[in-house]
């Protein structure tokens, strides 16, 4: 038996089967289905993508996989040396792992380790969000806030290690003032929180953050793996306020492989690099720099590049703004809009019970969670597929 993920198995519906999926449309034997969540945020190109695809092959017949222990080959060299080029500032040191959850990790490993090989070894704490989410491993469960993994609480008891704040620059001060000397970085979702409800918040919180993080020697993360590669309107986020550590994930391989990379500048990287065996970073995924996968990450971001995919971006928030802004309801909250993501938050999550069948009954594919109602569509979706998954959530309260 399968085991699905975030489901009580005893209860759960049966998942809709895809035998085919191309373009923005997935494809179950009976519906043609517009993927209004990007397969979790990830396929930004749709499906089936000839270049991709071609980009796979290619590789496959020469190896799919080796270690990066002791061996090395030529698409991560080349994957390396374009994020270095492609991104802002010195985050030139790039580190790979097998799913953004991962990469998270290392970034916080890194964060602690550098603090330890300096010797200060007051620094373990971690200043996080509110409403954070940073993925399921033990360690981002315990630097996020996500009330689904409370149960670690039950058993664990509150973290010593964590201290999470609202996105507003009073706290974000307070806390510096108190846990400065201890903390060793801030971990954030930068301008769009994901999975802790598709919370949206200003720059000027981020630019405090810099601010505070240079004047009290806090390394600063950007868990960008969902709000990477445009999604918030930016580039990245990290174009705006430059991290000392950036965590990629998700449309880093247009979604094709599970992939990411933590991205260290240079001063994080110094601070491991010595001739003292105890300062390196001891951590190894198995499929880290895997060949298929750095293969098609290069080929996703020249499609980015070369497609001209911000204005892409710019079009989805112009017409989701145009269909969304000003549309009311008793039950709706709030709508938020920012690049590439619509949420509608209602007031109670039970108002989205049925939700999921309704789309699909209309050729539209969606997983609201929570209290969210919400699309993150793939950036080559045309305007009247991107009209129709904005219509059927529309037509949900109109019923």
């Amino acid at each position: 038996m399968i085991w699905y993920p975030y489901e009580q198995m005893k209860t759960m519906r049966a998942p809709y089967e895809i035998v085919d999926a191309e373009g923005v449309y997935l494809y179950t034997r009976e519906k043609k289905l517009i993927d209004s969540v990007s397969s979790w945020w990830s396929v930004i190109h749709g499906y089936k993508h000839p270049e991709l695809n071609r980009a796979l092959i290619s590789q496959a017949e020469k190896f799919s996989h080796v270690m990066l222990g002791g061996l090395t080959h030529e698409p991560v060299k080349r994957l390396s040396q374009k994020l270095a080029d492609w991104l802002p500032g010195d985050l030139d040191y790039t580190f790979f792992s097998d799913s953004g959850s991962v990469a998270v990790e290392v970034a916080l490993k890194m964060a602690l380790q550098y603090y330890m090989n300096r010797g200060e070894t007051e620094r373990t704490m971690i200043l996080a969000l509110e409403h954070a989410y940073h993925g399921d491993t033990f360690k981002t469960m315990e630097a996020g806030d996500d009330e689904d993994y409370h149960f670690v609480l039950k058993a664990y008891g509150p973290s010593r290690y964590v201290v999470h704040i609202p996105t507003e620059i009073k706290a974000l001060e307070q806390a510096f003032e108190a846990y400065h000397g201890r903390l060793n970085c801030l971990l954030v979702e930068p301008l769009l929180q994901g999975a802790g409800g598709m919370r949206m918040y200003d720059v000027s919180f981020l630019k405090r953050a810099r601010e505070l993080c240079d004047r009290y020697g806090v390394l600063l993360i950007f868990d960008e793996v969902a709000t990477g590669f445009g999604r918030t309107g930016n580039r990245f986020v990290s174009d705006l306020v430059l991290p000392d550590i950036l965590v990629l994930g998700k449309a880093l391989t247009g979604g094709y492989i599970g992939h990411a990379v933590t991205v260290a500048r240079k001063r994080v990287f110094d601070g491991f690099y010595d001739e003292h065996p105890e300062h390196a970073l001891m951590h190894g995924p198995t499929f880290m720099g895997n060949a298929l996968a750095c293969s098609v990450a290069l080929k996703s971001i020249e499609l980015f590049e070369t497609g001209d995919y911000m204005s892409k971006i710019k079009r989805i928030e112009a017409v989701t703004r145009r269909e969304m802004e000003g549309f009311t309801d008793p039950r709706i909250r709030e709508i938020r809009i920012m690049g590439g993501c619509v949420c509608a938050e209602v007031t109670d999550a039970s108002v989205l019970k049925g939700y999921q069948q309704f789309a699909f009954e209309r050729g539209v594919f969606s997983r609201p969670f929570l209290n969210c109602l919400y699309a993150m569509v793939p950036y080559v979706i045309r305007e009247e597929e991107l009209v129709k998954v904005l219509d059927t959530m529309k037509a949900w309260f109109r019923v």
